[in-house]
């Protein structure tokens, strides 16, 4: 029996309700999603983060273990995500003149991708820089959070067009 909502939605039943997709049929295979986001900054801040002068200490490595550990707990926070085994997670802080560059990328060998790992990986070092920087630039924003490339699945290999 099908589970496929209206327009064949997964995540939909039949009566339009939300529910958790089974993947339990789906073979297990190498996947890996990478994501990026950015940090806008002030000047100050960017001073701050060149010169390891930020008042909270070690904002990069504190925005990197965040976000390892978002990956980690994504399942806790997105509904509907299923909880699965993270094999390994990498994030990078490139400071730049207008803030910081975030990237990820998560992999695993499981029955689902790590999308949504790795968005919330980026989102949440996101939050924790802004946590950080926010003595010396209380407008910081986070902007352009998205997935730029996946593997593995179904579906193959995807990369966001330049």
């Amino acid at each position: 029996m099908s589970t496929a909502g209206p327009d064949g939605l997964t995540h939909l039943r039949a009566d339009g309700t939300a529910h958790m997709v089974d993947v339990t049929a789906k073979r297990v295979t190498v996947r890996t999603a990478s994501a990026a986001g950015t940090v806008l900054l002030s000047p100050e801040a960017v001073a701050a983060l060149r010169g390891g002068t930020v008042p909270k200490g070690d904002a990069l490595g504190v925005a990197r273990i965040a976000g390892i550990q978002a990956a980690k707990r994504t399942p806790d926070l997105v509904p509907l995500c299923h909880p699965i085994a993270i094999h390994a997670v990498e994030v990078d802080l490139q400071v730049r003149d207008e803030g910081v560059d975030i990237t990820a990328t998560v992999r695993t060998a499981d029955r689902t991708g790590v999308e949504m790992e790795a968005l919330t990986c980026v989102s949440v070092a996101a939050l924790a820089l802004i946590d950080m920087v926010k003595a010396v630039d209380k407008l910081a924003v986070v902007t352009d959070v998205r997935v730029t490339a996946k593997s593995g699945g179904r579906s193959g290999d995807w990369t966001r067009p330049a």
